[in-house]
């Protein structure tokens, strides 16, 4: 530029691309601040008083920028010099992404020499072009003509209108590119305006030929009149033909965006034309001629172009008459209006995408909101725009929110339909597919579920008859459903209960039963019911199964009798159910036990399982025993076989059958211990399933004992509720009645038994049901005693006054933690001494007061007898414990920890009343006898912890057999006496000199072990 100033007096012309360019060039050449020098921009969207002041008089130098609008639209004067880059931005129509382009590109030589001549035109000038004189030679001679470089869709329209024959026979001077008449046809196609196959015009084309602008502004006017909206669209139509008419000159941006905000919307710029209209309107009615001029040059308003548009206008509404179409007269609904535009905005739809932040368009387009858009800020999530232009990017033009349903009905011509997923409803009583919905790729709709029967009624009938008729998801009355799921129900339990999955037939005879007399056109539910309704009618039984059909040949040995549906145990009958999944808990035979009966069942036969079950439990069993035993037993299934041919559940256990049988054939001895019950498989035991009043599970497993066990509690419960009448709390007095031995009643159907006793609730007695007569015997002794010592006045005094001073000192070291406990432990033993020797315990209320008598009248003797055994028990105690403090050492460590583990039994709090009054003279031998196992200790260490060993071993089988013993129950008279020959063994071991009660041996106890009860 200094340059050309120094060549002498002239304006400069600088030619840029665009608006951006020439901002950026006044800038620069203003702060240079030439002396005398004007610098002013030129472009087409200035306000005509901006462009104006290119034509002014003036002084000094004015230096103009202008896009190509001054190459040849206008001349600007006084020009002597001229600054050419060689780009400018020409309109081009993408063919691919069927938007306009603005791109930058080089200029013809032709455009080069236009710009050149703009210097020369009142005396020789100077061109400076910022480009090599090669790229001018290399350049094209002249530009595209527009036919090149625009939509012909327009074009297209009106020569098919006209009947000029196919447009790519057409002899143009320079005839377009194939893919440009493709790109104007599909756009015809996509507005409906042209048949494709006829190659004619449809009746929408033929009105779209006679409106004199776009296509597609003519297609949203149709729109518009089948939506009562033609008013409002038409308004839209013409504005968005011309050149926007607001202004925003580049010193007043801010005065005019303030001016233009009245009319924003804030869901559509389509809206803020229809404002503006409305507001000009107004105020054209109220203003003269020049007042509205002067309003809207202050209003930064071009009145020119709002000329313009109301021209354009009025000339569409004269073309509604000839097209029947009449506008309407109440104002439009917004959505109606917008599904209007939409009609010719298909290929204009975007939708957001969340992490770009841009918009996914037709074809795979992504396209920005334009900047000037209302829309900008706050961008919705669907938009419809008027125009595409590529510049930088491609930018969004007039936007407005769009919903997808808007959308579909409009582009029903154009969308895409795919489905996915055809699945059966039961509620639907249909195929149902999720249905995608896209438009030039944009998914408009993605998982809508629809009937597929009507998109594909083959296989909607394949899926109806598999799930429907064959796995019988259905929700249906008809009566041969009901029949045939019943026979079906039949087989597959027998399969369940036979463990075993080729007796039915498989799902594809049934397919083909039914796929051979349901019609074709039958795809779902109620295409079904309108059909069966009339064949019904001839044939009723044309759709039953016979039993026959369902079960496959060779399956004619398995016999519902080997898998019973109850089972039973006395009076009691249980059901029984089958489940054939392994891995499952319930895998096998479940039986259901009610609550109420759960203590009357015991364990016996349930080891035998159902007959069905019988060989293949026997066979495991055999398989489970050691290697050494297991070989002379096979083949185990003969074996099996064999043996259940002689035996049945009648014989007794099932392990002492099969020891005892197995013997019996193979000359073999099976130990007890040998068999491994547990590691046969979870469905050949028994899984017992208590089931309460209301038919819920309250627990299951294969451990019967511990499932009465785990439930004594509610057991208790239910039967208490059965026994409301006979049960109190709260005695101290008997007035109980009289209680019988056992209390049977009726509970649901069943018969609940239970077994009445008084039970010490510690300050008082209740009478309580318990399970067993065990627990009865139980129970009903230490209620007994609490009730009759509640009726009698306490011995404590008489038993002060008549011991001694020794005695008592000897009596306060016990392990009861003080006297009073060690007097109460010696009463109770006293008292359960007299009450044996009455009878034992009493049911009648009556007869209670002769026992409290009888018992009253010998107490206090009977408790001084006690507390002097009591008193030789403890002088004898505390010497043993003198000495055993005394002695250490390791090699005798074990038997001085046997020795404490052993006084500890002997003697504890409570061991009077445990002991009981006939045993206590032996009590005082047992202590005295550890004394003398102390003794010998130190001498022959080897041989107390040979001897110990041994009764460590006796103590656990012992233990082994106690634990058998039912809960809340005492052992039999047999077992408890065991405990006692141990301690009669232990002194022959230890203390030879003192003598037993009675010959005693390790085998003579381990003979009485077995042979006790429990």
């Amino acid at each position: 530029m200094r340059e050309l100033i120094a060549e002498g007096p002239g304006d400069v012309l600088v030619f840029a691309s665009g608006e951006r360019e020439i901002r950026e060039a006044s800038e620069a050449l203003t702060a240079l601040d030439l002396p005398n020098t004007e610098v002013l921009p030129l472009y087409a969207r200035l306000s005509a008083a901006e462009q104006h002041r290119v034509f002014q008089r003036h002084t000094g130098r004015r230096i103009v920028i202008a896009t190509n609008v001054a190459e040849t639209s206008l001349t600007v004067p006084g020009i002597k010099y001229v600054v050419d880059p060689g780009t400018a931005r020409i309109s081009r129509y993408s063919h691919r992404t069927k938007v306009q382009r603005l791109p930058i590109e080089p200029v013809s030589q032709a455009s080069a020499n236009q710009r050149k001549g703009r210097c020369g035109r009142t005396s020789d000038g100077i061109c400076i072009r910022l480009y090599s004189e090669d790229d001018f030679d290399a350049r094209p001679e002249f530009t595209d003509p527009e036919i090149l470089r625009t939509n012909l869709a327009s074009v297209i329209l009106q020569m098919t209108s006209l009947g000029l024959g196919d447009i790519a026979a057409f002899p143009f001077v320079e005839p377009p590119d194939r893919r440009q008449v493709t790109a104007g046809v599909q756009l015809l196609q996509e507005l409906g305006a042209l048949d494709a196959h006829a190659g004619k015009l449809t009746d929408v084309g033929k009105q779209l030929a006679q409106f004199p602008v776009d296509p597609r502004l003519g297609r949203m006017i149709l729109e518009g009149a089948r939506n009562g909206c033609v008013r409002e669209v038409m308004v839209i139509a013409a504005g968005l033909s011309i050149q926007d008419p607001r202004e925003r000159p580049a010193e007043h941006k801010e005065a005019a965006g303030q001016q233009h905000a009245r009319f924003r919307d804030k869901d559509s710029d389509f809206l803020a034309y229809l404002n503006l209209w409305n507001y000009l309107r107004d105020k054209q009615k109220e203003l003269s001629g020049n007042q509205f001029r002067r309003m809207c040059r202050s209003e930064y308003l071009n009145y020119l172009r709002v000329r313009e548009w109301q021209d354009v206008h009025s000339q569409l509404r004269q073309l509604l008459k000839p097209l029947n179409i009449t506008p309407n007269d109440v104002p439009a609904d917004p959505q109606r209006i917008h599904m209007s535009l939409l009609a010719g905005l298909l290929s204009h739809v975007g939708l957001k995408d969340p992490e770009k932040g841009d918009y996914l368009g037709a074809r795979g387009t992504r396209f920005a909101v334009f900047p000037g858009s209302g829309l900008f800020k706050k961008q919705p999530r669907w938009i419809a725009s008027a125009e595409l232009v590529e510049t930088s990017r491609l930018w969004a033009r007039v936007n407005a929110r769009v919903e997808p349903e808007w959308i579909e009905p409009i582009a029903q011509h154009l969308v895409k339909r795919t489905y996915s997923e055809p699945h059966w409803e039961r509620k639907q009583g249909a195929v149902m597919a999720n249905e995608r919905v896209t438009l030039y790729g944009i998914p408009l709709v993605a998982g809508r579920k629809v009937n597929y029967g009507r998109i594909d009624p083959e296989v909607s009938r394949e899926l109806f008859i598999r799930h429907a008729l064959v796995e019988g998801d259905w929700e249906t009355r008809h009566k041969f459903f009901a029949a045939n799921r019943s026979l079906l129900d039949e087989v597959e339990d027998l399969e369940n209960r036979a463990r075993r999955r080729d007796i039915l037939v498989d799902d594809e005879t049934l397919f083909a039963f039914y796929d051979e007399r349901v019609p074709a056109d039958v795809v779902s539910a109620r295409h079904f019911d309108a059909w069966w309704k009339k064949a019904s009618r001839t044939d009723p039984d044309l759709l039953n199964f016979e039993k026959a059909m369902l079960i496959n040949a060779g399956s004619d040995e398995i016999s519902a009798a080997d898998y019973p549906d109850t089972w039973t145990q006395g009076q009691l009958r249980f059901r029984l159910t089958y489940q054939f999944e392994p891995g499952s808990d319930a895998d096998g035979v479940t039986v259901h036990i009610p609550l109420p009966v759960l203590n009357q069942v015991t364990a016996d036969g349930f080891d035998w399982q159902v007959p069905g079950l019988r060989e293949e439990l026997v066979t495991a069993l055999i398989k489970s025993l050691p290697k050494s035993l297991r070989r002379n037993f096979v083949p185990a299934p003969d074996t099996a076989k064999e043996v259940l041919s002689r035996v049945d559940p009648a014989d007794g256990g099932l392990l002492d059958v099969l020891g005892r049988e197995l013997e019996r054939l193979r000359g073999v001895a099976v130990p007890f211990d040998a068999w491994q019950p547990d590691a046969v498989a979870d469905h050949l035991r028994m899984t017992f399933r208590v089931v309460d009043e209301k038919g819920r599970t309250a627990a299951e497993g294969r451990d019967l004992e511990a499932l009465r066990e785990k439930l004594g509690d509610k057991v208790r419960k239910s039967i208490s509720a059965a026994a409301d009448d006979l049960e109190r709390t709260g005695l101290t007095t008997p007035a109980f009645g009289e209680l019988p031995e056992v209390f049977e009643a009726t509970r649901r159907g069943h018969v609940v038994k239970a077994y009445p006793a008084l039970v010490d609730e510690g300050e008082s007695v209740a009478v309580r049901m318990v399970d067993t007569p065990e627990q009865q015997a139980a129970a009903m002794w230490a209620g007994t005693r609490k009730l009759v010592r509640l009726n009698l006045p306490s011995p404590m005094k008489y038993i002060n006054r008549s011991l001694s001073n020794t005695a008592k000192l000897v009596l306060a070291r016990n392990p009861h933690g003080g006297v009073p406990g060690l007097l109460e432990d010696c009463v109770d033993c006293a008292v359960d001494k007299l009450i044996a020797e009455t009878g034992g315990p009493v049911r009648e209320e009556a007869a209670f007061g002769d026992l409290v008598k009888a018992v009253g009248q010998r107490l206090n003797p009977t408790v001084l007898s006690v507390l002097r055994e009591v008193e030789a028990i403890l002088t004898a105690f505390h010497e043993v414990e003198a000495v055993l403090s005394d002695m250490d050492g390791p090699a005798i460590a074990g038997g001085l920890a046997d020795v404490r583990a052993h006084l500890d039994e002997l003697v504890h709090d409570g061991f009077v009343t445990e002991t009981g009054y006939d045993r206590l003279p032996d009590l005082v031998r047992y202590v005295r006898g550890v004394g003398r196992r102390l003794e010998k200790l130190p001498s022959d260490p080897a041989r107390d912890a040979e001897r110990r060993g041994d009764i460590a071993w006796l103590q656990d089988e012992y233990r082994a057999v106690l634990a058998e013993v039912p809960a809340g129950a005492n052992p039999s008279r047999e077992l408890a006496e065991i405990r006692w020959m141990i301690e009669e063994l232990r002194i022959s071991f230890f203390a030879q000199t003192l003598g037993t009660a009675y010959p005693v041996s390790l085998k003579r106890v381990v003979k009485a072990l077995d042979n006790a009860p429990l």
